[in-house]
């Protein structure tokens, strides 16, 4: 984010979120003041509860970069916290995560369990103003290494819509911040079979390599 900009306001961005996605039109119209006092509700409550958590995914992204659209709000934090937030009413849980809602809002949670999550939530966060509050936030370095921890999964399972959203998402990072991209692969390593690894450096290198080709 630009200095010289006035703060994101999360509630505006799920709103645009919504209204762009075609799916949801004809259904209720989201108000903004609404959605901004949800926002700031759910982490009044987080702060009070002292959970832990950190914002990650769409949210997080455009504060470092322009262009995607999101409708739902996405958390590291431990199962040990969620269970201290009764309410945001849970829909689906898994061993990494899990989704609820919060007074409509939807909230997606990767939890700690995961020791990537965990690390992520450990060592790239910065607190962040927003127009609702200042929130910790993962650092760009840590947007990255969610993605390419992601990518090998999505490709097995043929979730190519998703696979597209999250290596541009990075494309963009690395264009945009040109991150030491060698030791997030090396921090990486530990948390992902070889085999992922080795897909993952590939897909890097995919990634590098398209951008590259409008800069000579």
């Amino acid at each position: 984010q630009h200095m010289d900009q006035p703060p994101l306001a999360i509630g505006e961005i799920v709103r645009n979120g919504i209204i762009f996605d075609l799916k949801n039109w004809g259904g209720q119209s989201m108000n903004d003041d609404d959605l901004k006092i949800m926002v700031e509700r759910l982490f009044a409550l987080l702060n009070e509860r002292q959970v832990h958590y950190v914002l990650v995914g769409g949210v997080a992204l455009l504060q470092y970069v322009e262009g995607r659209n999101t409708q739902d709000i996405d958390l590291i934090m431990a199962l040990s916290s969620l269970e201290r937030l009764p309410e945001i009413e849970l829909t689906e849980r898994d061993e990494n995560f899990a989704r609820g809602t919060f007074e409509g809002l939807q909230v997606d949670i990767l939890l700690t369990q995961n020791p990537l999550f965990a690390f992520v939530r450990q060592e790239h966060v910065s607190p962040v103003v927003y127009a609702e509050s200042t929130i910790t936030t993962a650092t760009v370095e840590g947007l990255i290494l969610l993605k390419l921890y992601a990518l090998p999964s999505l490709y097995r399972q043929g979730d190519f819509a998703r696979v597209g959203i999250y290596e541009n998402d990075v494309a963009t990072l690395l264009h945009a911040y040109r991150p030491n991209v060698e030791a997030l692969l090396v921090e990486l390593a530990p948390f992902v079979s070889d085999s992922d690894s080795q897909e993952i450096r590939d897909i890097v290198k995919d990634l590098q390599t398209r951008f590259s080709r409008f800069e000579k």
